[in-house]
């Protein structure tokens, strides 16, 4: 969800559920359908659902045009994702900017599966996977067979749609180039914490914001309304377009913020709100960066003692010693960079960013002792592959939205943090909470991105109000490394909604194969039944 601090642009996505598949080569394979219909393009059309806010009726009461969803791919993992059966594709329009509906207009790309009890259908589920800047798109593609094993799809349409800038929707955000990428990936300079580190880090973090500027069409107006202000709008509009009265909802780390937002933007359009793996709503920048570091140090201490207990530990059989075994094989790179082959070689930020993204999900813990084991050979093929995922590289060198569309969205959600003195603390306090990430140089003070934006912040933290909203359901996780478990007690209690504890070492759970976690929701989702207060699930 929020930026290791050493990566002004990086985004925390929901990436677990394909990495396996990804990192042995068989993603394609196992997606590819070479023999499914292409489905014929169909018309649907209604007058508006629900309330319309004046101006937008044109919006709130348009047309959709489903057909397949292969054009719609602007990534690796959107083609192989979009190959799935059953899935249609159609275009959204709504309004550049709400406050002049009869400026110019953006489209957003939209993708659905059909219910399979059409005449018993509840209606649709919206779901977004996080980021910010993940595409709700692939990620629904992705969750079809597992909707499919309960009755969540026979009930539900299940609606994923890329937010504003991001993947299918046009305009993309466009930062830097894929070159430009690589090059930003492979310098090591944010580990000089020295004046003249400082000077050349926010030199090129100003580089960056001019240049998100320059790439992206309408500039500055766009970047002004990409934030989850607006996207919440496009939610209610994408609500009466599919027909539905009111929204059910379901929203992963991130995702979490928009369905709070929507909650407080539209509390009478809202049927059922699951959250899992909360964004705690009242935190600032830092205090949320410090939060999370904390969750990946405590997940770390987990893999040190889930790799202990193995003969092939990289980090050896003492817990204790993790984290020093970590830095001593890590930090070498900031001086010598690994090779990994087509002219690219591992770095420091590489390394600890693949480190990152395994310790998302137990299951690709495997692959980081694999790993840290290569880096010990002078190998680092398999950091590097999960920090392409981290990054959303393609085999063919391509990058996806997401990490230029994560600053953009995070720059206007948040007030920028413009004081070198509060920068040099958080990043302080984030090496002590997680000291496996301590690079051993001197911290720096350079501010990021955000400090130097062209536009305004649109929206503040700050604990949600919603008197009257129907039950929502937060899922929370007792070791999430992204979004730690007490954020989600927090926005439980903000909403007056229910808390569904789930004991494990992962980010987010809610359709990833837990039985217990998935009767509870699917429940809820179907006809609104909470669970008693105090309700746990656990791992297997």
């Amino acid at each position: 969800m929020f930026r290791h601090p050493r990566a002004s642009s990086r985004a925390h996505r929901i990436v677990a559920l394909a990495v396996s598949g990804l990192l042995a080569g068989t993603l394609a394979a196992c997606s590819s359908n070479s023999g499914q219909a292409v489905p014929s393009p169909s018309v649907e059309s209604h007058p508006p659902v629900g309330p319309v806010p004046a101006g937008l009726e044109r919006f709130y009461g348009q047309s959709l045009t489903w057909a397949a969803c292969a054009p719609y791919a602007t990534s690796d993992d959107a083609q192989s994702a979009f190959r799935t059966q059953g899935i249609q594709c159609a275009r959204l329009t709504v309004p550049l900017d709400y406050a002049k509906p009869d400026g110019p207009t953006i489209t957003l790309g939209v993708l659905r599966h059909q219910a399979e009890d059409q005449g018993g259908k509840v209606g649709s589920l919206v779901l977004n996977p996080g980021g910010p800047g993940a595409s709700g798109m692939v990620a629904a593609a992705g969750m079809v067979e597992q909707v499919s094993k309960n009755d969540l799809g026979k009930r539900f349409d299940l609606v994923g749609f890329d937010p504003r800038g991001i993947g299918a929707s046009e305009p993309q955000i466009r930062c830097f180039t894929d070159q430009e990428r690589d090059a930003d990936r492979a310098d090591d300079s944010e580990t000089d914490g020295s004046p003249a580190g400082v000077a050349k880090q926010e030199t090129q973090e100003k580089d960056f914001a001019a240049k998100c500027t320059q790439r992206t069409k309408y500039g500055d107006d766009m970047l002004a309304h990409v934030g989850t202000r607006d996207v919440v709008k496009d939610m209610d509009v994408l609500r009466s377009v599919l027909g539905d009265k009111k929204l059910t909802y379901l929203g992963y780390s991130y995702g979490t913020r928009l369905g709070s937002t929507y909650a407080e933007t539209f509390p009478k359009n809202v049927r059922a709100l699951i959250l899992d793996g909360a964004v705690d709503p009242d935190q600032s920048p830092e205090e949320s960066l410090v939060a999370q570091g904390q969750g990946f140090g405590t997940a770390f201490g987990e893999f040190a003692k889930w790799c202990a207990a193995r003969q092939d530990c990289a980090l050896g059989t003492d817990p204790a010693a993790a984290t020093k075994a970590f830095q001593d094989l890590t930090r070498r790179l900031i001086d010598f960079p690994v090779s990994v082959g087509d002219g690219r070689k591992l770095s420091y930020e590489d390394a600890t960013t693949g480190a990152i993204q395994a310790l998302y999900q137990q299951s690709l813990w495997e692959y980081l002792n694999t790993g840290l084991n290569e880096l010990k050979q002078q190998q680092g093929g398999t950091l590097e592959k999960l920090a392409d995922i981290y990054n959303e590289r393609g085999p063919d060198g391509r990058y996806g939205t997401t990490q230029d569309a994560f600053t953009a969205i995070r720059c206007v959600d948040d007030p920028r943090v413009t004081d070198p003195k509060q920068v040099l603390e958080a990043q302080e306090k984030y090496v002590q909470v997680a000291p496996f990430l301590d690079d051993g140089k001197q911290a720096s003070s350079a501010r990021d991105s955000c400090a130097f934006w062209p536009v305004p912040n649109t929206s503040q933290p700050h604990e949600p109000n919603v008197p009257g909203l129907p039950k929502t359901l937060t899922i929370s996780t007792t070791n999430d490394p992204a979004t730690p478990y007490q954020a989600g007690v927090n926005l439980a209690k903000a909403l007056g909604g229910s808390l569904l504890t789930f004991e494990g070492t992962q980010h987010t759970v809610f359709l990833q194969g837990n039985s217990c976690v998935d009767k509870v929701g699917v429940a809820y989702l179907i006809d609104g039944t909470v669970p008693a207060e105090g309700t746990r699930c656990q791992g297997s």
